[in-house]
């Protein structure tokens, strides 16, 4: 997992020994176009004065007396199965940990990440990594706490010396400025360079070499962000998004005076991101929320509420709200209700108390980093009746605690809500998404009218296009022409895993937007469709793309597994074989590329390997069960069925509720002559599955096989008028004598 070792050096450093590869530690260097951030306050003081006490200054900084703000005199601190050890010499910190070969070693601190409500500490690691330690420090109690993985030993990808807690890979592009990973995919190390710690000037202003030497000359060029973040919403969010939104990167190194779509492919409201209502369930960070909002709809932006360069709110409490939200309004939002919004009789709670703030019922808190309350931007309006239903939380619960939505509900079904408000569209996707979720084809219609409603926010129909891909249906061709990216790039995705018009995925090779050109390309390649000759360069280039793309992050196991399945399907199997063994040494418990590589062995030929990277990888999960299918599989198909039928049955003991691990159960049984427990399986499938024919056609063929003939003349006529074209059961019930 970490990178080989030829060898390991010792660096004496004030005499303690310290752990191996310390001395390739990512470092400064200011990349081309950039100026030293101490170059800006020149001109710039009053707001340099204002960044320099934010969050994004000190969002890292190298490890000193003034930055630590952790008890290094706290001796040992436990974390989940292991122990820090924590100590101070002079302007030094350390911390005894055990590294990823099981060995205890001492680390020195040379960074922290974060300042507040939580810091978090970076040490030195072999290929050049920097390791976040899984003990933080909570600044505002004072005291350390947990962030590891339960159950994480030395060697997994969670563990704290683990790829995903590695800062080059996990948090170095939102904590620095001018930043270049350098990740070598052939030694699996780095060379990172940056040009600050901290998000300076230049991570939202762009390079700013160009502007200095403009404004010595005694000239002016601005500084190239987009246009459209000066006072305007959606470009203003998207700049913001780049670090605040959920997102796969496009490009190794991103600029702010190009467009979001071209360097980020932003998440839709998929599941164990987000709640089926759209609020935040993951760590989503900002933006994803707020684009859901009503307020980035009219054309609110992050600055409206917050100081650019300070981070902090403009204005304090409920202040920030009642600069629109108030009888005077505001002429930028004329069809906002004029009305007194801070007072008892809209917040119906007494003010001063829990409530009043427009916050505690609009932007709820979830906590994220074990300490990090964050709210959601969605600003939303509580609808605690719909929290049993869908399974969402809300508002209400956070403040009365314990009483339970059905109670909060009854209280607001006692006021006078208006009917806008009462069917707000902020929720009426939410029924529709969850059961989509649940692969329920009675969603399709309803996403389709969702997708095709243009009053919605574009992440609101972008996840319904998706969702619409999962149930593997036909794309409706408006969302591959429609004219927002986002939408435009997950439906020309979505073609691929349901169906769609491969002439007009043609057409998207052209698209103005890297991240559409790429899905449009991927889709093609998936479903081999035919490319005109006139197209070919066209789609070799966006395809070149998407690979790119993933070689971007190759040192994401998710990325890697990309690149094996575009190898697989445009031919190359050795290649992507190498690319999943890459994924499994990354992270081992990666299941999706472990049943993928599996398949392809089977498919060269190659059982016992199949056999081999299925068991090993059984007993790392604590869901075996789609690995326990994939091996009872491979052993059915081997005639192998007494093994096989073990497989099964742990399959569906992992899940009991896996049609599939119980349907393949049941044939085996079947195999084995193991009528009763077959039959009983299978009558179950039928009665929960009565559509299935599949499931039809082995329960007639268990009654004739065993015995049970007449069974299975009184049965078929029933079994046939519902599966009328199955030629398999005609085919029975003329076995078993029928006129």
């Amino acid at each position: 997992m970490i990178c080989l070792l030829r060898w390991l050096r010792v660096l004496l450093l004030l005499s303690v020994f310290v752990a191996p590869g310390s001395e390739a530690t990512p470092s400064t260097g200011t990349p081309p176009g950039y100026v030293t951030e101490r170059v800006c306050g020149e001109c710039h003081a009053s707001v340099t004065n204002t960044w320099q006490a934010s969050h994004h200054a000190s969002a890292m900084q190298t490890a000193t007396r003034r930055t630590v703000a952790g008890d290094f005199s706290a001796g040992t601190v436990d974390d989940g199965a292991d122990s820090v050890q924590l100590e101070q010499q002079g302007d030094a910190f350390y911390a005894w940990a055990t590294d990823a070969d099981g060995q205890r070693r001492k680390h020195r601190i040379l960074y922290t990440l974060g300042v507040s409500p939580l810091q978090q500490y970076l040490v030195a690691a072999p290929g050049g990594r920097l390791q976040t330690l899984t003990i933080a420090w909570d600044v505002r109690q004072r005291r350390w706490f947990s962030l590891a993985e339960p159950g994480a030993q030395p060697g997994d990808a969670m563990h704290w010396s683990g790829r995903y807690r590695n800062w080059n890979l996990m948090c170095a592009e939102c904590h620095t400025t001018g930043l270049r990973k350098g990740y070598d995919s052939a030694t699996d190390a780095y060379k990172t360079r940056w040009d600050a710690l901290g998000v300076g000037c230049q991570a939202c202003h762009g390079p700013g070499q160009a502007h200095v030497d403009a404004a010595r000359r005694g000239s002016k060029v601005p500084m190239p962000v987009l246009q459209t973040t000066q006072g305007h919403a959606e470009g203003q969010v998207d700049l913001c998004a780049r670090c605040h939104t959920v997102r796969s990167r496009l490009v190794e190194a991103d600029r702010p005076d190009h467009p979001l779509l071209d360097q980020f492919r932003p998440e839709v409201l998929r599941e164990g991101l987000y709640f089926p209502d759209g609020q935040q369930q993951g760590e989503v960070f900002e933006v994803g929320s707020f684009k859901q909002s009503r307020m980035f709809a009219v054309g609110v932006g992050c600055t409206d509420c917050h100081d650019p360069h300070g981070g902090k709110l403009k204005r304090e409490g409920n202040a920030t709200c009642t600069t629109c939200h108030s009888p005077a309004g505001n002429p930028r939002f004329p069809t906002l209700a004029l009305k007194r919004y801070d007072g008892a009789s809209h917040h119906r709670h007494q003010p001063g108390t829990p409530g009043s703030d427009c916050v505690d019922c609009h932007m709820p808190t979830r906590t994220y980093m074990g300490v990090h309350a964050r709210r959601d931007h969605a600003i939303r309006i509580p609808r605690p009746d719909l929290s049993s239903e869908l399974g969402t939380p809300n508002a209400c619960d956070q403040c009365h605690a314990g009483r339970g939505p059905r109670w909060a509900a009854d209280v607001l079904a006692g006021r006078s809500v208006p009917a806008d408000i009462r069917h707000n569209a902020q929720y009426d996707f939410a029924a529709t998404f969850l059961r989509a979720r649940k692969g329920n084809a009675a969603a399709v219609g309803e996403l389709t009218l969702i997708v095709a409603d243009q009053t919605r926010p574009a992440l609101i129909r972008a996840t319904a296009v998706d969702l619409l891909g999962t149930l593997g249906v036909a794309i409706p061709e408006p969302a591959l022409r429609d004219a927002d990216p986002l939408v435009r790039s997950y439906a020309a995705a979505a073609v691929a895993a349901g169906r769609g018009s491969g002439k007009i995925l043609i057409e998207l090779l052209d698209d103005p937007v890297r991240a559409v050109r790429m899905a449009a390309a991927r889709s093609l390649l998936t479903l081999g469709q035919s490319i005109p000759p006139d197209r070919t360069l066209a789609y070799a280039v966006a395809l070149d793309e998407y690979k790119r793309a993933q070689m971007v992050m190759a040192d994401f196991p998710s990325a890697r597994f990309n690149l094996a399945l575009l190898a697989r399907d445009q031919g190359a199997v050795d290649t992507a074989i190498d690319h999943l063994q890459s994924t499994l040494r990354m992270d081992s418990r990666f299941e999706a590329a472990r049943l993928e590589l599996a398949r392809l062995q089977a498919a060269l030929g190659d059982a016992a390997k199949a056999e081999t990277t299925l068991k090993e990888g059984i007993p790392l999960t604590n869901k075996p069960a789609e690995l326990q299918l994939a091996l009872g599989t491979l052993l059915s198909k081997a005639g192998r069925f007494a093994e096989a039928e073990q497989a099964f049955a742990a399959a569906v003991r992992a899940d009991p509720a896996a049609s599939r691990a119980r349907y393949s159960h049941a044939l085996v049984l079947l195999r084995l002559s193991r009528w009763t427990e077959a039959g009983t399986e299978l009558q179950a499938l039928r009665a929960e599955f009565p559509d299935n024919a599949d499931v039809a056609y082995a329960l007639a063929a268990l009654w004739i096989q065993s015995g049970q003939t007449a069974t299975a003349r009184a049965a078929l006529p029933e079994l046939m008028r519902a599966h009328p074209d199955d030629q398999r059961l005609r085919r029975l019930w003329l076995q078993v004598g029928a006129p």
